[in-house]
């Protein structure tokens, strides 16, 4: 309950710093007088010319509330502006921001801000919820048999193979279709050895986790903490201290990611410039917008798909996932930088090993600092 009460305190500062950064300004309701509160200019209108606040102040509890309700969750013209071009038009939006219409929509910045921190809130609030699924003696049982089946009857296919690649070379024809077929069967066999290991691993971890007294994942975690052997004792007793308590673990590898999620722009700006090195009109600062619009949405892709798994639609959810990525990443590329199709699309297939590689350095990062 306080990890969930953390996220919810983390989504409220997200609203709260989203509406600060694309200082979105509240009625007045009263005429100025006098002087600026905030920097003593003297005021001309409802607002401060020099610094922008409003003339008319309150000083009441209810207006505090009020406040941060408007804050939170009030979604203006600039929202509804914003959102559907970001959905549909990506590269419509990050154009015109580049380009100077900057007050009809919100900020890259200000949405990136409220986008993962409402990301990391909804995936959290799900998983803490989540259920181990664990496999009963007697499906382990059956599991194992199935497994062991299987691995012999690969065996076979794999003896088979050896057979006929030697009669083929004996018979001096040609062994290449007899060997690839032989390296399938290999290829099998050794995925179900290795699926039948990690059954009998998983019984064993569990079997001992019942003879030491634990219950459930945390006696099954300390379990496999006793069995791990990398043959680096530094890194052995750092996994076995995360596995002895996996839920803080995994709670503090949240509470870093969403702190450091901000590095992914970093990590992709270098290679989002390669791409478009030597094309004249195109700034860093456009790499900035465009990384900032697209993690925005990316962000909100993963809640939408994060409810849709919890509602049970997991295969629609993974759907999602693999196709819009690619196709969101395609129309912002063309109208962002005015590419053509080729061009557009080239850029999107090493743009999304761009994606990979900044995501694989993030996710070791995050996973060193969490294991310290």
């Amino acid at each position: 309950m306080s990890s969930e009460v953390e996220q919810a305190g983390a989504a409220i500062t997200a609203g709260l710093a989203a509406a600060e950064l694309d200082r979105s300004a509240l009625p007045a309701a009263g005429e100025p007088a006098g002087r600026c509160a905030n920097c003593g200019t003297v005021l001309t209108g409802r607002f401060c010319h020099a610094c922008g606040q409003s003339a008319h102040l309150h000083r009441s509890l209810l207006h505090l509330l009020e406040e941060l309700g408007h804050n939170l969750l009030h979604f203006d013209a600039k929202g509804w502006r914003t959102l559907p071009l970001l959905i549909l038009r990506p590269g419509v939006l990050t154009r015109r921001y580049i380009d100077g219409q900057r007050t009809r929509y919100v900020s890259p910045l200000a949405l990136f801000l409220f986008m993962s921190f409402l990301m990391f809130f909804v995936v959290s609030l799900l998983f803490s919820h989540a259920r181990v699924v664990t496999m009963t003696p007697g499906q382990q049982a059956a599991a194992h048999e199935d497994l062991a089946a299987e691995v012999e009857s690969d065996k076979k296919q794999v003896a088979q193979g050896e057979a006929a690649v030697a009669a083929a070379r004996g018979n001096g024809t040609d062994a290449a279709g007899a060997a690839e077929r032989l390296a399938s069967a290999q290829q099998e066999q050794r995925v179900a050895e290795a699926a039948l290991r990690l059954v009998d691993a998983g019984a064993a971890a569990a079997n001992a986790s019942v003879s030491a007294g634990g219950t459930g994942w945390q006696g099954l975690s300390k379990a496999l903490a006793a069995r791990v052997d990398t043959g680096h004792p530094a890194i052995d007793a750092a996994i076995r201290r995360q596995l002895e308590n996996p839920e803080l673990f995994f709670y503090r590898l949240g509470n870093t990611a969403y702190k450091c999620l901000f590095m992914l722009i970093p990590i992709s700006l270098p290679f989002l410039w390669l791409m478009f090195a030597g094309r004249r009109g195109v700034a860093v600062y456009d790499h900035a917008v465009f990384s900032l619009y697209s993690l925005s949405f990316m962000s909100m892709l993963i809640v939408v798909c994060a409810l849709l798994g919890n509602a049970g639609q997991a295969s629609l959810a993974a759907l999602l996932m693999l196709a819009v990525p690619p196709l969101h990443m395609f129309l912002q590329l063309r109208g962002t930088y005015g590419l053509g199709t080729f061009s557009a699309l080239w850029r999107t297939v090493v743009l999304l090993g761009v994606a990979g590689t900044a995501f694989t350095v993030f996710l070791g990062f995050i996973v060193i600092v969490s294991l310290r």
